[in-house]
């Protein structure tokens, strides 16, 4: 698996992109890319679960959506990520 952190500023703009941002992301998990995604409840951020180890898969997803580069969105990190306790 792949986590993928964002942060998020105070900056409104990625707010225009998000309805287009989560039907990207609803795509991903639908085709049993991504299996979570949401923000933090402080709206600091957000996390990325991808059912992947393969990190340009990921990129090449996060690439086709531009809220990743709106003003406001920073991705933090994008790093495997393993599941020790429990089952995804």
């Amino acid at each position: 698996m792949i986590a993928v952190i964002l942060s998020f500023s105070d900056d409104p703009a990625r707010l225009e992109l998000r309805p287009r941002h989560r039907e990207l992301l609803a795509e991903m998990h639908e085709q049993g890319l991504l299996v979570a995604a949401g923000p933090f409840d402080d709206q600091s951020g957000a996390l990325l679960l991808f059912a992947t180890d393969d990190a340009a898969q990921v990129k090449t997803a996060l690439a086709r959506d531009p809220y990743y580069v709106a003003p406001g969105v920073q991705i933090v990190t994008i790093q495997p990520w393993n599941v020790v306790t429990g089952s995804i």
